[in-house]
């Protein structure tokens, strides 16, 4: 089911780990053709658009897309109370976390009368797309909402594709655990949009949906596609592609543990890849014989096997765990879990990698969820420069620069000698104005 990539005796210093280890094929150029026309026609036609392309994207006619204070509180009322306790305790958690993350305000002073404030201010809006097609992502609405909402954002909207009717009457609204969760985090600006329409309606604005300064959340390729196209007529958090686990091993891990753990990550999309990093070759074939046996046990069966069977997936050997973590580095995963002996340690040496799970007891299924971590990660290897989902996505830091005269005086012959060197002597006249007779 799932192939090897046998790395053992690579000459370390010339082999291009990254290369080795290859992921699904992700173009968003080539669904350029297909997203321009959704964005033009969004900022063109409105609502009208927008209707037009649920009919045609998600089966469904929507002519109003707000959802009503109404249908978010019905939703919340019928919530599973076991689903309540768990999104409760998620959010618990997560506004722990994102809390912590805070940073205050920092203040200089150069020297007398020169001071400079590092100033932290939160988004004025932003909006928040939630993904509604293979699996209904209600967590991302909580790894979406509570760190904007603990950075203080003040207008926040929602997006989720409309669903088809269905017993509980939630036909042309998104999905009733996303609106329940909505309801949940005091989120009563949600709209049953879908796609890449939904971010072009948050980067114009569509009545009765204002425009925003920022799209965050996850999404198929054409909504990662639209946030490329419109990036800079709005601000974007990333542009991730299909999730993705590494999981560096010894002969320490269990193989079942492992082959879940591969698994649940395959679930997610056809493109999803599962990687497993280890020295061992006795745990390669074990974990291979725990995904015979596991993976025919799961509810989405085909789809699993698509993605580990894909070239996105594979068991790469190496030769130890030195060479496991230049591997696992090199590829920077989304997710990555350490199963080694001395998995803390190990885990100090990981420079790339969205987020890190330590230990046997630590599965990336937890992060998705309860761990206080935020799941909305880098992919496609950006985890070399970029960071998950944080406090610090909704926000800007502004420095407000209060010098006195005699806080100027004090450098004004630098500023002026430093803009004749530039050859921009009105820089220097601005400074100089100021102690003319």
């Amino acid at each position: 089911m799932i192939r090897r990539i046998d790395l053992r005796g690579a000459d370390r210093g010339t082999v291009d780990y990254r290369a080795a280890v290859p992921r699904a094929e992700f173009d968003i150029e080539a669904a350029t053709h297909a997203v321009q026309p959704i964005i033009d026609a969004v900022r063109e036609r409105g609502q009208e658009a927008i209707a037009e392309f649920s009919e045609k994207f998600d089966g469904v006619r929507v002519d109003d897309i707000r959802v009503p204070a109404a249908a978010l509180t019905q939703a919340l009322d019928q919530l599973d109370p076991d689903i309540r306790a768990g999104l409760e305790e998620s959010i618990a958690r997560l506004r722990a976390t994102c809390t912590a993350e805070l940073e205050e305000d920092a203040v200089t002073d150069l020297a007398p009368g020169a001071r400079v404030t590092h100033r932290k201010v939160p988004v004025g809006r932003v909006g928040l797309y939630v993904p509604g097609g293979l699996a209904p992502l209600v967590s991302s609405v909580l790894m979406n909402v509570v760190p904007a909402q603990v950075a203080g954002v003040p207008s926040i909207a929602l997006a989720s594709p409309p669903q088809k009717a269905n017993p509980d009457g939630f036909g042309g609204l998104p999905q009733p655990t996303i609106l329940a969760a909505c309801a949940l985090l005091g989120i009563d600006e949600v709209y049953a949009v879908g796609g890449a329409q939904a971010i072009a309606m948050f980067a114009y604005g569509v009545d009765p949906c204002e425009r925003v300064d920022m799209v965050t959340g996850p999404g198929n390729i054409y909504v990662v596609t639209a946030k490329r196209l419109l990036k800079g007529q709005v601000g974007i958090d990333s542009e991730a592609g299909p999730t993705e686990i590494a999981i560096l091993a010894d002969e320490t891990a269990e193989a079942a543990y492992v082959a879940a753990d591969l698994i649940s990550q395959a679930e997610h999309d056809p493109l999803a890849a599962s990687v497993l990093v280890t020295d061992s070759e006795t745990l390669a074939a074990d974990v291979e014989a725990e995904l015979d046996k596991q993976v025919a046990a799961t509810k989405h069966v085909e789809r699993i096997r698509t993605s580990l069977s894909g070239a996105q997936s594979g068991i790469v050997l190496v030769d130890d765990v030195d060479q496991g973590v230049d591997v696992v580095n090199a590829y920077a995963a989304e997710h990555l879990e350490i199963h080694t002996a001395d998995a803390l340690t190990v885990a100090g040496r990981i420079r790339n990698a969205g987020a890190i799970f330590v230990g046997p007891f630590a599965p990336v299924s937890l992060g998705d969820y309860c761990a206080g971590s935020n799941h909305v990660l880098p992919t496609g290897g950006c985890a070399c420069h970029s960071s998950g989902l944080s406090v610090r996505a909704f926000t800007k830091s502004v420095h407000v620069v209060d010098y006195s005269r005699e806080g100027l005086a004090a450098v004004k012959d630098h500023v002026v000698t430093l803009a004749e060197a530039e050859d921009l002597p009105g820089h220097g006249a601005a400074v100089s104005v100021r102690f003319s007779s």
